[in-house]
């Protein structure tokens, strides 16, 4: 099973960059998308839905244009769920899950703070909130896979200027240590790591990689792979020996941020 997790900075103007024609290539399974920015009943032209494929929406309605997550699934889910009971999460259109059997794949998009003071306490305020959810995941005995754009690099090195940005959003050593402290591996920054959590699927496979998935629009960063790593996948305990491979693409350049895609054994019908 292949699941691809992009973060689209507008869909539509990807889909002008020729994504739609690049995800086409890759036989994938699920295409888990963040920031549309747009809303449902614009990205419903045929460009934007590739045949053999079903899509799924959630806008955000506090602003147009503005966020939103999706879902292209290629074998109908048994159920599609939009919201997580918060409205000020929930309404921003950042989460959205399809569920096929025990396998969850979901689409999140945890908000920056890069924007200042108050979209930064936002994003503290999301952090503690989502906690306990994702907690409860990581017991209900269903197999998960958290994609999406969390805003937040893990270490070292997942991001080319380390020591530059401590103090900028995205790279806070208390965003490292909430994320770290969730995820079961050595590959973080020196927070204590569960026993039993989520699993960061790239560092299954590559421990010591320094692959990034996001640069900035300024200057020659992409250029330079002046980087940062801020695109995962996420996944319960149960799929460690599942994941197969796992690839950043950062070219062609489809948006700032690049498609991270992987293969799993899941030993069922990808069809």
């Amino acid at each position: 099973m292949r699941i691809i997790s992009f973060n689209a900075n507008g869909l539509r103007s990807a889909a002008t960059k020729g994504f739609f024609d690049w995800f086409r290539a890759q036989d994938a399974d699920v295409l888990c998308v963040q920031e549309t920015k747009a809303q449902e009943h614009q990205l419903g032209a045929p460009e934007l839905l590739p045949t053999g494929y079903r899509a799924f929406f959630k806008d955000a309605i506090t602003k147009k244009g503005y966020s939103g997550v999706g879902i292209y699934s290629r074998r109908p889910p048994d159920e599609v769920r939009t919201s997580l009971g918060w409205a000020p999460f929930d309404d921003e259109g950042r989460y959205i899950e399809a569920r096929y059997g025990n396998l969850s794949v979901v689409s999140f998009y945890i908000p920056s703070g890069s924007s200042g003071e108050l979209r930064q306490d936002f994003k503290f305020e999301v952090m503690r909130w989502l906690k306990p959810i994702l907690d409860e995941w990581l017991r209900s005995g269903r197999d998960y896979v958290l994609c999406g754009d969390w805003n937040i690099v893990r270490a070292r090195n997942d991001i080319k200027n380390w020591t530059s940005n401590q103090k900028n959003s995205g790279c806070l050593p208390e965003e490292r240590a909430w994320l770290n402290a969730q995820i079961a591996d050595a590959c973080g920054d020196g927070t204590a790591a569960p026993d039993r959590g989520w699993l960061d699927s790239y560092r299954v496979l590559k421990p010591e990689g320094t692959d990034y998935t996001w640069w900035s629009q300024r200057g020659a960063a992409r250029a330079n792979d002046v980087g940062w790593r801020i695109d995962y996948q996420f996944i319960t305990p149960s799929l460690r020996d599942k994941v197969k491979a796992c690839a950043i693409h950062r070219d062609p350049r489809f948006s700032d941020h690049a498609p991270y895609v992987v293969d799993y054994d899941l030993g069922t019908d990808r069809r």
